[in-house]
């Protein structure tokens, strides 16, 4: 009882305390915008990028947590990446690991499902259809916020609800009065890339089940320790060793172990699940769940849940009449605030690729690293909303190479996935230290980046030894030289910044690499031989082939031939003049979007002409009218691809949101600005939609963005000023936006030629 009463008095004072803040965050009215600051979360839908090819989950997690609680469908397939796709009806149950918006299926561990009556799990199953827990659900029963998930099972007359805080998930399911309340653990059953190699269950006490489940896939060595608590004893189990059933055992360890709970206390309705999870030991999982001891608060959780996600949006603060814009923006916020996740547990330990136990020492690791996707926008925008989070990033890389003498690529669950092309922990790196963030060594790091860009993986030994990577030698030759190019440029940013002349230098100089890929002849970076001598013929600019005998990744030579965010200027040159370049670009946009062959790669979407936005390697491209003297282009393209690849639906992002990218372009774009060169401490200035936006800088400083008289015509800026100085130019810098101050647009429905070009 007085458990019971202290825990009503706690979610009294959260309430009240919400309550206060909302009242306090009052709505007022500007210039006839309705401004709502009460909410925030109300304008979120987890639910868009969920259909198409967003490849997002609907489940719980609090920004960057370690958890991320959601439904599966339990399908194979591209589209259910994430376990989760809403053309599906079906669900096998809850997992507590997820990746948000990837192209390959990982994850999805540690998988529950209520039900209301015994099942035989002896019987194998082929396909999720045969799995006798499978429940339908309908899209009317199901909702979903920031940090809070719920759906009601169809078959079972259950109401599963779902949230979670940093490393713990909560399970609330009511069952129908009167009917039998049971839970099923499966370790066994698995989709995509995903396969159990060993797993473990132990039945500890009436009240807790643990174990652990390892598995092979995308993560080629992952480890995941596992405690379920529950609020009510466990009455009795049935467990199972592949498709057998165990007698007189608490514990079983398999390839695939399943158990099914039954529980007490069938007059009261509901009951609770705790889940905390490790990459170390069961020992650890406990510990990411203590705080909460014997506690059951998922009211409070969901509250707090709630309020961690309020605190994370309320750092930009956008005014506008139309309300789909501001529910696109706050989405896109969102999910810009997923990944990458929190990977130690509570004591600091996690496990690295090499199995061996480490401790963060004065910073948090994080998993999911999808730098190829991330150094474009999000890490970008990271380095403003959460400077602290990058430097902790930073450091999980910086401990990834103590062991491996490179920085990693993509990484999973502490696992080299070596996903896509390039070195871009290179990009973050150099670009937090040139815009300010510390909390690392930049000694080490620079040993770090200047070792992994000397090594002789990957490419890298053509690389230094003919100047670009010949076509014969590696599939990709000419985007992944291209990116090397970028990265060696960051390298010698650093080296700039360090004294270290002769590195920069050294580097520099390789920085130019894309200029042996250039033919002049047809505007296009094309594969070169290792004589040097000739191009890879035949040659369609429009033709795709997926991973396999092709020069360009996830796409083709109209979207790859303009990464050089580092030198514009040059390449231009190579173009041979900016009107020349203006209309080859601009050709980009408005040539007809047959794309060739007949391994195209399913990554090519959202096309604006040969412009594929679904894709990351376009992201930079509106923007590079900015560098020929025609920002009003920019302006103009910027505004199409926001009003066409991004809506509220399901189907609202074009392609796969790629652990926040896909977001983070729109968050950027959406308020006027764009990372083009993200170390370059320049932001490339687009067409907002917004009347104002404002920009938490810390405690007392605030950027906005101010564009008077925008609308779905008025996409064009007539003037600007900062700070009420007069502004010709198309760009701003880092270090204006941290000063904090006002940038004025006025717009128009038609281009001012003259704002922004250089005379």
């Amino acid at each position: 009882m007085q458990m019971k009463i202290l825990y009503n008095i706690r979610l009294l004072l959260v309430i009240l305390s919400i309550i206060i803040f909302s009242c306090n965050r009052k709505e007022t009215h500007s210039n006839g915008v309705n401004i709502i600051e009460t909410n925030l979360t109300e304008f979120v839908d987890p639910f868009i990028g969920t259909g198409g090819h967003g490849h997002t989950y609907p489940g719980a997690t609090i920004p960057f947590g370690m958890v991320q609680v959601s439904p599966d469908n339990g399908v194979s397939g591209w589209d259910w990446c994430s376990g989760y796709h809403y053309s599906d009806s079906k669900t096998i149950g809850f997992s507590h690991l997820h990746l948000s918006g990837t192209g390959i299926g990982d994850l999805t561990d540690i998988r529950v499902m209520p039900i209301n009556k015994k099942v035989d799990l002896t019987t194998p199953v082929n396909t999720r259809d045969e799995i006798p827990y499978i429940s339908k659900y309908s899209h009317t029963n199901e909702n979903a916020t920031p940090g809070y998930y719920s759906v009601f099972l169809d078959d079972f007359n259950i109401k599963a609800e779902l949230t979670a805080d940093l490393r713990t998930a909560f399970h609330r399911y009511t069952f129908r009065e009167g009917d039998d309340q049971s839970l099923i653990l499966d370790l066994g059953y698995t989709v995509n890339w995903d396969k159990t190699v060993d797993s473990q269950i132990n039945i500890e006490d009436k009240y807790t089940v643990s174990g652990y489940r390892y598995s092979t896939g995308w993560a080629k060595n992952q480890k995941v320790y596992f405690v379920l608590q529950f609020s009510k004893s466990i009455n009795g189990y049935d467990l199972y060793k592949s498709n057998t059933k165990v007698e007189r055992s608490n514990t079983v360890k398999d390839t695939a172990t399943s158990v099914q709970l039954f529980f007490n206390e069938v007059v009261k309705n509901q009951l609770e699940v705790k889940v905390g999870v490790s990459s170390v030991s069961i020992d650890n999982a406990k510990k990411n769940i203590a705080e909460h001891k014997n506690n059951f608060e998922f009211d409070l959780v969901k509250e707090k849940a709630h309020s961690s996600w309020e605190n994370a949006l309320s750092n930009i603060n956008v005014e506008t009449k139309i309300d789909s814009l501001r529910t696109i923006f706050y989405t896109a916020l969102y999910h810009s605030q997923i990944a990458p996740v929190t990977y130690s547990d509570s004591d600091g330990a996690y496990r690295k690729e090499n199995d061996t136990v480490s401790y963060a020492d004065k910073f948090v690791a994080y998993s999911t690293l999808s730098l190829w996707d991330t150094f474009r926008a999000e890490h970008p925008l990271l380095v403003l909303l959460a400077p602290d989070k990058v430097s902790d990033m930073i450091n999980s890389m910086l401990a990834y190479y103590e062991d491996k003498k490179i920085l990693p690529v993509w990484t999973l669950y502490a696992n080299e996935t070596n996903t896509m092309t390039g070195y871009h922990s290179v990009s973050v790196i150099a670009e937090a230290y040139l815009k300010g963030i510390r909390g690392f060594d930049i000694e080490k790091a620079y040993e770090a980046m200047k070792q992994t860009m000397m090594q002789d993986e990957r490419g890298l030994n053509f690389y230094k030894e003919y100047g670009y990577i010949p076509y014969e030698l590696l599939d990709e030759s000419v985007t992944i030289t291209l990116e090397y190019a970028y990265n060696d440029w960051c390298v010698a940013q650093i080296a700039k910044a360090l004294h270290k002349n002769e590195d920069y230098n050294y580097f520099l100089k390789r920085s130019e690499a894309y200029t042996h890929l250039f033919d002049p002849e047809t505007g296009f970076m094309r594969g070169k031989n290792k004589e040097g001598v000739a191009w890879h013929e035949p040659f369609d600019p429009k033709f795709s082939a997926h991973r396999v005998h092709a020069d360009y990744t996830e796409g083709n030579a109209w979207q790859h031939s303009w990464f050089v965010p580092h030198n514009i200027e040059r390449l231009i040159q190579l173009f041979g003049d900016e009107n020349t370049f203006v209309t080859k670009l601009e050709q980009l946009f408005t040539e007809d979007s047959e794309i060739t062959g007949d391994n195209v790669s399913a990554d090519i979407s959202g096309l604006i002409g040969q412009y594929a936005h679904g894709n990351e390697p376009s992201h930079h491209i509106a923007y590079m009218f900015n560098k020929a003297n025609a920002p009003w282009k920019t302006q103009y393209w910027v505004h199409q691809i926001l009003k066409t690849q991004y809506n509220t639906t399901p189907k609202g992002l074009s392609g796969n949101e790629d652990c926040g990218q896909m977001s983070a372009w729109y968050v950027f774009s959406s308020l006027g600005i764009y990372p083009m060169n993200p170390a370059s401490g320049e932001y490339q200035i687009g067409s907002p939609l917004f009347d104002k936006s404002t920009i938490k800088i810390k405690e007392g400083v605030d950027f906005t963005i101010e564009a008077e008289q925008v609308s779905d015509a008025n996409i064009y800026i007539q003037s600007a000023t900062l700070n009420g100085k007069e502004l010709n130019r198309s760009y701003i810098t880092h270090q204006e936006i941290m000063n904090g101050g006002t940038l004025h647009f006025v717009m128009g429905s038609s281009p001012n030629k003259n704002w922004g070009v250089k005379n």
